[in-house]
């Protein structure tokens, strides 16, 4: 006897299983002949055993295509977080909310408020997440290294040996979203980019996300060379703090500088950040403000 078992719309896969081991069990449990193609499982043999067969397949068809929808079920995903490898991050104050929002909805960003409140923790977050989407095809994570004077080839060493102080906490949030062995392999492939920003100089940047943190450390030029960097279908997001520049006193931050060139321009958000969204230690905020009230009076 013969017959055939339409298994139509359900993937093939979870029908044979890995090499083929549910129709390998059918045909050893009932001794007949069991074979897949074209969207029907076929039986051949005894006819009382195939009737069997027919019935055990049937059922566990219908058990699969259960399980099936309930794995395609779209997942919606939670607002205002961030989907990592490691874990999933998610806003903790109104201005985070924004900065995640804004960081989908804008194609440059730019992210300014005091230390502890996520601007690099949540840029970095969200360009794995898209990479990760496959939304994007690299990352690059860049810094001036102001202390270096941007030129670095006086300093001894490698260049990794060189900017690894600079660089350091880029990495360090690198580490919170991936496994150690995937970032080594990004870094290696160049899927992922942790460099000074003199070495941005010259390039186009397609199909990426890039973020430029510390940026209230560059001058005027530096931002200027930065944002031109964009390619196509890429993002930006920019990070700083304008309360803390170290550059020298007769140059101009070119993050302060943005805030009035670029504040009228569609499609680039400015998201400002607070005490309010400082998301460290408790006494993080209290120094903060004890800070702000020395500056103010």
């Amino acid at each position: 006897m013969k017959v055939s078992i339409p298994i139509s719309g359900l993937e093939p896969t979870l029908i044979s299983g890995f090499h083929d081991e549910f129709l390998k069990e059918i045909q050893n449990q009932f001794n007949i002949i069991v074979s897949m193609r074209n969207d029907y499982i076929y039986l051949k043999g005894n006819e009382q055993k195939v009737k069997e067969a027919k019935k055990a397949i049937q059922t566990i068809l219908k058990s699969v295509e259960a399980k099936g929808k309930k794995i395609e079920r779209p997942k919606e995903k939670e607002p205002f977080s961030v989907t990592t490898p490691k874990r999933l991050i998610k806003a903790k104050s109104s201005g985070q909310a924004e900065y995640i929002q804004a960081m989908d909805d804008y194609d440059i960003v730019v992210s300014i408020g005091p230390a502890g409140t996520g601007k690099t923790y949540l840029g970095v977050a969200q360009a794995i997440s898209y990479l990760m989407e496959k939304r994007i095809e690299r990352l690059i994570l860049t810094r001036p290294a102001v202390e270096a004077g941007e030129s670095l080839g006086f300093l001894p060493g490698a260049i990794e040996d060189k900017v690894d102080p600079y660089l350091r906490p880029l990495y360090d949030a690198l580490n919170d979203f991936l496994p150690y062995e995937r970032i080594r392999k990004y870094l290696d492939m160049k899927i992922i980019e942790v460099a000074p920003l003199a070495y941005m100089r010259g390039r186009t940047l397609n199909d990426a996300f890039i973020i430029l943190d510390e940026a209230q450390n560059t001058t005027g030029m530096q931002m200027k060379m930065f944002l031109t960097r964009m390619g196509w279908r890429s993002k930006i997001v920019i990070t700083g703090d304008i309360t803390q520049v170290d550059l020298p006193s007769n140059i101009f931050s070119g993050l302060i500088e943005i805030q009035h060139l670029l504040k009228n321009i569609d499609g680039i958000k400015f998201v400002y950040l607070s005490e309010k969204d400082v998301v460290r230690h408790s006494l993080v905020q209290e120094v903060i403000k004890a800070y702000e009230t020395k500056n103010s009076t």
